[in-house]
């Protein structure tokens, strides 16, 4: 009977880029789950890098009597002084047998040095940064290819659009319409699964507004306030939308796909804009903006009551859509 291959060891030293939690989750807990396929009892232990003195980390860092197995990771290197970054690249670049170590740096110019440091020793780089628009859809079309399902190009926008763009509420939303639609996820799927939600996000508080529905603009803008959507992620999906419009009919009626790599979104977003900003006259997009950089100030505290802010934000906008087509 032949022996199964024990799986190799992950190597002794890890970068973590980015601060994206979920991707930085997953990149720990990959490196975690490798060392126990080795080892099953492998302690794993966090401390903050900015916090730990140089004599803990060697000890940390240092083999066991008992040669017992560790992960060590170390949190928030990007904010590491003088002290501990040296410590780090002294003990760290050559853990004892037995230590893996993970270091979390979350990328940008911060300590920098550290970052560039730890690649030139050999560090395993796992790349965790914020997701721009265009890459969300692939995050997507990842998750449900995780699940074991399929999903049509204009699920994707949908269920974005629905959700929003917190990658861990999209990766449980994956997850549950591959479960719940038997591997086949269309639009149409995540429209019945995600009605009520998607009622009642600030991107449909602004799609009513782009389309010039002041009533059910207020509507979805009052079930959203109800419902405890946060008033900045409203404030935030208007100045998208108008920002959206403002680009996109800027550069004109090209091929969206040809497009997105000049505007910096997704072809399905281009096509639906294309489409909006007929009903809008320059002159709008321009006052829209304004009222869009007004109600961000005020839902961050610039006005007392967040809510009447984002009604009076919604009303201007529609009235400047009606005023100047």
């Amino acid at each position: 009977m032949a022996r199964m291959a024990t799986p190799p060891a992950p190597a002794s030293l890890h970068l973590v880029l980015g601060d994206e939690e979920l991707l930085v989750e997953r990149a720990v807990k990959a490196v975690v789950d490798a060392a126990r396929s080795v080892d099953p009892d492998v302690e794993l232990r966090r401390f903050r890098a900015p916090e730990i003195t140089p004599a803990d980390l060697a000890a940390a860092l240092s083999p066991s009597l008992f040669a017992e197995a560790r992960v060590i990771v170390l949190e928030g290197a990007h904010e590491a002084g003088k002290d501990a970054s040296t410590a780090i690249l002294d003990h760290a670049t050559a853990p004892g047998e037995g230590v893996t170590v993970v270091v979390l740096h979350a990328g940008g110019a911060r300590n920098k040095a550290l970052a560039d440091a730890l690649r030139k020793a050999g560090a395993q780089i796992a790349r965790c940064e914020k997701l721009r628009a265009d890459e969300r859809g692939d995050f997507v079309r990842g998750e449900v290819r995780r699940a074991r399902g399929k999903i049509t190009p204009e699920a994707v926008g949908v269920l974005i659009e629905a959700v929003g763009t917190d990658l861990r509420e999209l990766a449980a939303a994956a997850g549950q319409l591959v479960a719940d639609t038997g591997g086949s996820v269309d639009a149409d799927a995540v429209r019945r699964y995600h009605r009520g939600r998607a009622e009642a996000t600030g991107f449909a508080v602004a799609d009513k507004v782009v389309a010039g529905d002041r009533l059910g603009a207020l509507e979805a803008l009052r079930w959203a306030l109800v419902l405890g959507v946060p008033p900045v992620l409203v404030a935030d999906a208007l100045a998208d939308a108008v920002r959206t419009l403002a680009k996109v009919g800027a550069a004109g009626r090209g091929d969206p796909n040809r497009l997105a790599g000049v505007l910096g979104m997704p072809p399905w977003k281009i096509r639906k804009a294309q489409s909006q900003v007929r009903g809008w006259h320059p002159d709008a997009i321009a006052v829209a903006t304004a009222v869009a950089s007004q109600v961000n100030a005020d839902v961050k505290g610039a006005a007392p009551d967040v809510g009447y802010a984002l009604e009076r934000a919604v009303l201007r906008m529609c009235a400047a859509r009606e005023d100047r087509r």
